[in-house]
């Protein structure tokens, strides 16, 4: 698959994770979820059925994140960073500092968030490679310095302190 911008980089791990949450949401919630309604219908006056607003929400909520991991899946890109790379790609771990500070550092996985929800344990920001701090560092090297707009509109440079598996 050529990379585009609307490309999830993915572990095979999280993609297998994610298959299986939209093979239920698709099945087995969408059918529990629509006995819930039809419950909450049975019950009568549809205006003040707390229990029928909560379904329909619940539904809602649910063929949103359909869309989401169908459209996720879609643009994965299924694999595992290449071993002994010194440039960020995704899947890195990267260091870098701001504004040639090495005392203003920040680290962070490279990726999509769906990775770390795979291991609780993992408390490592993550920023997406389309993200705007992602997309200056991709394919940077140790040393090199880069910058980027942020969402305030301000321009910040980041420089690449480290990189690792």
């Amino acid at each position: 698959m050529p990379e585009s911008q609307d490309t999830v980089w993915l572990t095979q791990e999280a993609f297998d994770k994610l298959t299986k949450e939209l093979a239920y949401l698709k099945g087995e919630g969408r059918t529990e979820i629509s006995k819930k309604i039809a419950e909450a219908r049975s019950e009568g006056d549809l205006s003040e059925n707390g229990g029928y607003h909560a379904a329909r929400e619940e539904q809602g909520q649910a063929e949103a994140r359909i869309i989401q991991l169908d459209h996720m899946l879609r643009n994965a890109q299924v694999g595992e960073k290449p071993a002994g790379s010194h440039k960020v790609v995704p899947g890195s771990k990267v260091t870098v500092c701001y504004f040639g500070d090495r005392s203003d550092t920040e680290t962070f996985l490279l990726g999509s968030r769906e990775m770390v929800g795979l291991d609780d344990s993992v408390d490592t920001p993550v920023y997406s490679p389309q993200s705007p701090l992602g997309a200056a560092v991709l394919d940077l090297e140790v040393g090199a310095t880069a910058s980027y707009n942020a969402p305030n509109g301000k321009t910040i440079e980041v420089t690449v302190l480290d990189v690792t598996d």
